[in-house]
């Protein structure tokens, strides 16, 4: 097998571990070579980045709004 040609599941494991770690540069050139040449791969990245986007303003919004259950405390006393 050439070294820059992946699977889909490599890819999507390239994917997932990119959320998490920088990705050497052979697996960046294979990884966009492969993006390039699939249909499904860049619907799965989609899907990452869109979780990653939820997943960030739910943590903005959860720092954002008060603890509603101390509100509750303060409110009985």
């Amino acid at each position: 097998m050439m070294p820059f040609r992946k699977s889909c599941r490599e890819v999507a494991a390239l994917l997932v571990a990119r959320e998490d770690r920088a990705l050497p540069l052979g697996d960046r050139i294979a990884l966009r070579l492969h993006l390039l040449a699939c249909a499904a791969c860049p619907r799965f990245e989609r899907q990452i980045l869109t979780m990653r986007n939820s997943l960030q303003q739910w943590r903005n919004y959860a720092e954002t709004e008060p603890n509603a259950e101390a509100d509750g405390k303060k409110n009985k006393n």
